[in-house]
Parts: structure tokens; C-alpha cells; sequence
């Protein structure tokens, strides 16, 4: 017996069939959550049933699969979204102000906590001093945007047990005054020894506070997401990996989710007999699986721990002691390979954070190895300086180059002054990976950056942002991708780097999860801050079922 569509879609439709391109058809049948026909209308027709829905799209519309933010912290945005955010401020006098409300209306007791100052916006490093002028004697604890570095107060580095005489952590540094005091900001693992002091959230309250922001991604026409963790503090699995098990498992984690966990838990999931594709919980679906083992191989931009083969470019921007020119190895490439290793013996597959070409050359070492693991594909997380000699080695080794489009809107003035001329000619390089036949999946970094992806696919077509000052040039544009290849980026590359042969498609056999949106935002030329930019989602669809509808 032949299988009748339970639903038809007729109009401009993006199905992503074939190697490149959009691959647009007319129509595409759907049942039992999956395509089951796409082409023109008279080869949908001959598998439509009666009473088959029809979901006729108007001349202004078209469709597109469903979007994966590859890496976007989930979990650890909706932990903080009661947290101080200093995002919108552009001096370090406003953040203090803001600092000084949220003091002044927090229980004496509770820890000050939040994100989003950045020191080339403030035009210097904030203190601890300055903390204790408008939140005297609280422990607080303020991510910088990058989240790798961490502006810690007196109250704070007290209970830390940091003073003149403490160490830098191995892969870490703390930022000294003159006479070798601890100005009150924690760089990558030092700033764990203030962090490790915050209390972790529960599973409660993230079951309670996930749904609310993967409802508003998918809005957005986020069907699934890759959480690389780290912004909660957690124990062993920890309450995320808890929360989104008993999400999935009642129902309510409304889009899909890869769970990654940190190197101190690989051993707690090995007991448990977990791999990399695991679901979490019981749920059948497998809204929630487990992803990859993540590590840090180095720092950011923004912080001046990026690990290059290469000095920053400015003497004025290498702010840490003699020997740390070239940024900071968080993990030092022999530790990345036995890392890696360890995890691939229990059929983890890793990931790995690695912005600067150094770092980037040292996680291609660790990951070669293991690329035939498990069902997931080893990943590389940013890849935002990259060495020429690096670049086809991604494809031949397999190695995905996750990137994030949108975070060249803030890094572009600092890569250009800090990585010199490597910066176009090495930054940000997604047209030459993209050619070099590597998958390079679309992220947002949120809470790092807003939840909304489509800045980032938009960036990634013109080089350019309208929040740049007038005049500014694009950023490399030799790197620019096709409107077509960026879409795949956000819709098939993570997918398929997360062993999903069905997803991300609309053709015959794929999950029927697409995103009816302005076709206005699909027509070429794109512009600087035009309909791509700003799209808004008309409906979204998962596994056939309408899930928003704007």
C-alpha cells in the first residue's frame, strides 16, 4: 500500500537537494513528520490522498529547511538571563551604574552576577576597586562578552583565596598592577577559581527556563540546536544534561538538542554507558542526545588569549607578563591529543574551542586520530585565524570548521589591529574552507552574541554590518559565501556534522522541519543590514507540525 501525504506545500521551496545550490521545486508532500515527495506539481500530486492539508504559499513567501545553531549555549543563556547584562554599554561608567541598581535591590547575601562588558569598548580593563565603589563588600562575578575573562571584586577574590602571592593556573592568567597585585580580572582557567564559587543552578530551575528561550529560537527558525556547555557550572553530568533529559522526556524541550559535556565528565557518561547520539532520558524522539566531549585549546580575540604561530600585531595589545606575546594554550597540545584519545575510547567525539591559527593547527593534531569515532564528526569551534598550510587539512582529515559569521560584526575593528595584515588574509576564512570541500556549520554563540541567527547569515554574504562606522571596507572579502552556501551552512552542515543524514533537507526521506519566511530575504544582491539581516520566521514546522506561527 502506497503512503498518502497527510500535507501538501505548494510555492517557492528551497529543498537543499544536490550538492549545491537551493535546489527549488514547487511542491513537496509530506507524512508522517517526513517529506515523502519534491519536485514540480504534477510529480507531488500522484501521492496525495483525500483529505490532504494544502499549505499554499502567497507570492511574497518562500521556504527553506529548518535552521541548526550549531553552537549555541542553551542552556547557559537561560540560566543567566536575570543576570546583570552589560552589553548595551558603552562605557564603563554606565556599567557601573548599572552595576550599582542591581546591588542595591540584591539581598545582602547573594552573589552579583553577569556579562557583556568588554574592555576595547570601555577603553580599558575594569577593577575590582571599581566594583567596591558601587557594590562595596559584595562578591561579584561579570563575565566579559567573550566569557574568557571574568571581573571578579575584592569580596569575591577573597573567597578564592587570591592574593599577590597566587599563582597563575596552568592555561590561565590574573591581571596584576605594578606591584604584582590582583587588579580583580581572571583570564580562561583562572577565572574558574572564582567561578567554581558560584552556585550552580538546579536542574528546577533550568527545566524552568529552557522552554521560554528555545521557544524564541524557534520563532526565529531554530528547529535544533548544538549546546556546547560550559557557562553553567556544573558537577559531573550536571543539571543541564538532567534538564534536558526530563524536557524530552515530558514533552517539552520544544526543538532538538546536542548536549555536550566538559572533559571533567567524560568519565561520569562512560559509566552510564553514554555516547556521543545517546538520548538523554527515554524519550523516543531524541529531542535530546548527548554531543561531544568540548575543550578549550586556547582563549579569544578579545581577551588577548587567542594562541597565534605569531605575536599580536601591537606591542600597546599584548596585556598579559613576558612569554604570553603569542596568547595562552588553555590546553597544551599534548594534553589535547590524550584528551581526545581518552574520549574517543568511550565513543565520545570531541570538539574543540580554537580561535588563533596556533591553536587551530594544534586541535587539527588532536582530532586527526580519532575522526572515525562514533557517528558525530570531530569539530573545530570558531577557526577564526587559520594558516594557510591549515586550511585543506579540515577536509582531509574531516574535521568541521564550526563558525559563528555574526561575531565578525564586534571582532572586526580588534582582528584588524591586533592580528595586523593576517587578519584578511587568514581571518574568518569560510569561502576557502567551503571550497576545500570542509562543512562549516552556523552558530550564533549566544549568550556571546543575541539568539537571532540571521545577522550572521547575512555578514557571512556581504563581509559587512551596518553597526560598522560609515566607510568601513568589508572584512576579506574574497571569503564571502553565496546566499545559497550560507543557507546550507545554517540548515545542512549541522546536521550532518552531527550524524543526522535526515535532517536538514526537504527532499524524499528527511524530517519535514522548514521555515516559511519573506522571500525578499533570499533575493541576491544582499545588502548591508537588509531583508536577510532582519527576516522574521512567517511559520515554522517541525516533523510536519505547525510549531510558530507569526
Amino acid at each position: 500500500m502506497s503512503v498518502r501525504a497527510s500535507l501538501v506545500v505548494e510555492g517557492r521551496i528551497a529543498t537543499l537537494g544536490g550538492a549545491e545550490g537551493f535546489g527549488w521545486v514547487q511542491a513537496i508532500a509530506i507524512a508522517d513528520g517526513r517529506v515523502i515527495a519534491a519536485g514540480d506539481r504534477d510529480q507531488v500530486e500522484p501521492v496525495v490522498g483525500p483529505g490532504t492539508k494544502r499549505l499554499i504559499l502567497g507570492p511574497s513567501e518562500a521556504v527553506i529547511p529548518g535552521l541548526t545553531d550549531a553552537h549555541l549555549h542553551l542552556a547557559g543563556a537561560a540560566a543567566s538571563a536575570d543576570q546583570v547584562d552589560l552589553e548595551g554599554e558603552t562605557s564603563a561608567d554606565a556599567g557601573l551604574r548599572r552595576i550599582g541598581v542591581a546591588h542595591r535591590a540584591l539581598e545582602r547575601d547573594r552573589w552579583l552576577l553577569g556579562h557583556g562588558w568588554e574592555s576595547d569598548r570601555w577603553g580599558g580593563w575594569p577593577t575590582a576597586d571599581d566594583l567596591e565603589r558601587v557594590a562595596p563588600g559584595r562578591r561579584a562575578a561579570l563575565w566579559a562578552h567573550d566569557h574568557h575573562s571574568l571581573w571578579a571584586s575584592h569580596a569575591a577574590l577573597a573567597e578564592a583565596g587570591i592574593g599577590p602571592g597566587t599563582p597563575d593556573p596552568e592555561g590561565g592568567a590574573i591581571r596584576r598592577d605594578a606591584a604584582g597585585r590582583p587588579t580583580g580580572v581572571l583570564h580562561e582557567t583562572a577565572a574558574r577559581l572564582v567561578s567554581g564559587l558560584v552556585p550552580a543552578p538546579t536542574a528546577d530551575q533550568l527545566v524552568a527556563r529552557i522552554p521560554r528561550l528555545a521557544r524564541d529560537a524557534v520563532a526565529l527558525g531554530v528547529v535544533a540546536v548544538h549546546d556546547p556547555g560550559g557557562l553553567v557550572p556544573d558537577r559531573g553530568l550536571g543539571a543541564a544534561f538532567a534538564a534536558y533529559g526530563r524536557l524530552a522526556d515530558a514533552g517539552q524541550l520544544p526543538l532538538r538538542v546536542h548536549a555536550s559535556l566538559r572533559q571533567e565528565a567524560v568519565d561520569t557518561a562512560a559509566d552510564h554507558g553514554l555516547r556521543s547520539g545517546d538520548p538523554l532520558g527515554s524519550d523516543p524522539s531524541g529531542r535530546a542526545r548527548v554531543g561531544w566531549q568540548k575543550l578549550f585549546a586556547d582563549g579569544s580575540l578579545g581577551s588577548r588569549t587567542a594562541a597565534m604561530l605569531e605575536p599580536f600585531a601591537s606591542e600597546l595589545d599584548r596585556p598579559l607578563q613576558a612569554g604570553r606575546e603569542r596568547g595562552i594554550f588553555v590546553t597544551e597540545p599534548r594534553a589535547l591529543a590524550e584528551l581526545t584519545a581518552r574520549a574517543a575510547g568511550v565513543g565520545i567525539v570531541s570538539q574543540v574551542h580554537a580561535i588563533g591559527d596556533a591553536a587551530v593547527r594544534a586541535a587539527l593534531d588532536a582530532l586527526a586520530p580519532h575522526r572515525g569515532a562514533g557517528h558525530l564528526r570531530p569539530r573545530i569551534e570558531h577557526v577564526q585565524l587559520v594558516d594557510p598550510v591549515d586550511l585543506p587539512r579540515f577536509a582531509w582529515l574531516g574535521v568541521v570548521a564550526s563558525v559563528q559569521p555574526v561575531h565578525l560584526r564586534s571582532d572586526a575593528a580588534q582582528a584588524r589591529r591586533l592580528w595586523g595584515e593576517r587578519a584578511e588574509r587568514s581571518g574568518y576564512p569560510w569561502r576557502s574552507l567551503s571550497e576545500a570541500g570542509t562543512l562549516i556549520p552556523f552558530g550564533t554563540d549566544a549568550p556571546v552574541e543575541p539568539i537571532d541567527p540571521w545577522p550572521g547569515l547575512a555578514i557571512a554574504v556581504t563581509r559587512a554590518d551596518g553597526s560598522w562606522p560609515a566607510g568601513t571596507p568589508a572584512f576579506g572579502r574574497k571569503e564571502a559565501l553565496t546566499p545559497a552556501r550560507a543557507i546550507r551552512a545554517a540548515c545542512l552542515d549541522g546536521p550532518i556534522s552531527a550524524g543526522e543524514g535526515d535532517r536538514g533537507r526537504l527532499v524524499p526521506g528527511h524530517r519535514a522541519d522548514l521555515v516559511i519566511l519573506p522571500v525578499d530575504a533570499l533575493r541576491e544582491p544582499v545588502e548591508v543590514g537588509g531583508p536577510l539581516a532582519t527576516t522574521r520566521p512567517h511559520r515554522v514546522l517541525m516533523d510536519g507540525q505547525v510549531v510558530f506561527e507569526g
